[in-house]
């Protein structure tokens, strides 16, 4: 099951696990994307062709974006947008971004997320 880790994988209180200031959150807009940004959130998932995970993750992030009024789900090929993928730090696929209406990065998660976790994480960014 998929941790969720907030603001791109750092605390919410401005310091990483070891004290040091975090990083801003990184921010996302429809040009990054390729589609627009949902109107209370955003649900991206890095996916590759051989992923049997990444299909099941597709079903259950478009029946939350189905279930949420003002959530989109945005699925990127991670092989074809490589440049995205270093600066986001994805290093497997599926890896779930939560954003925020204005695109910032709240939450994060690697592996197969479960619906009701990806509720409770969508609770964060709306």
């Amino acid at each position: 099951m998929p941790r969720w880790r907030r603001n791109g994988g750092t605390p919410v209180r401005g310091q990483d696990d070891d004290g040091r200031a975090a990083a801003a959150a990184p921010r996302l807009d429809a040009a990054d994307l390729g589609a627009e940004l949902g109107a209370r959130a955003t649900l991206v998932q890095f996916s590759s062709a051989f992923c049997a995970p990444c299909r099941a993750t597709r079903r259950v992030l478009g029946e939350v974006a189905g279930l949420v009024p003002g959530v989109a789900h945005v699925e990127i090929d991670a092989e074809g947008h490589l440049d995205l993928v270093r600066a986001l730090d994805v290093l497997k696929t599926p890896t779930v971004l939560v954003l925020d209406a204005d695109g910032r990065v709240v939450r994060r998660a690697v592996g197969q997320p479960r619906r009701a976790d990806v509720i409770a994480a969508l609770g964060e960014a709306v």
